[in-house]
């Protein structure tokens, strides 16, 4: 999926917000694998965007997740992953994410990308 943005200021805020994003993500895998028996690896993946998966497996099961789609999920507003891998989605920013300076609110963002990465490792253990 492809994120389609509303105008430059909405393309510049999720500049500021996903290299954030994707740092706070990574660490909150590492956080959750120390506590379960799943084993990770990270691979590049070239289509339909350049970019990096997580695949975890544990028994006869394994799961691989885009990394991007995950910053997707934490930099904008009730986003849904869509697995049509040319479709381009239309996105709101979560501002909520950017302070009143212009920055990133660390907490803010980092309190949701933990939601987020407990949630991803809550329904692999369900499935």
């Amino acid at each position: 999926m492809k994120p389609k943005f509303k105008n430059t200021v909405a393309w510049q805020q999720a500049e500021l917000l996903m290299q954030p994003a994707l740092i706070r993500i990574v660490d909150h895998i590492r956080q959750q694998l120390e506590q379960t028996s799943w084993k990770a690896t990270y691979r590049d993946v070239q289509t339909p965007i350049p970019g990096y998966e997580l695949c975890l497996e544990k028994a006869d099961t394994s799961v691989c997740v885009d990394l991007w789609e995950l910053c997707f999920q934490v930099c904008f507003r009730e986003y849904r992953p869509v697995h049509a891998e040319l479709e381009t989605q239309e996105v709101d920013i979560d501002t909520s994410l950017i302070d009143e300076g212009g920055d990133v609110d660390w907490q803010l963002l980092d309190a949701k990308a933990q939601k987020l990465i407990e949630q991803v490792f809550a329904d692999f253990a369900a499935a």
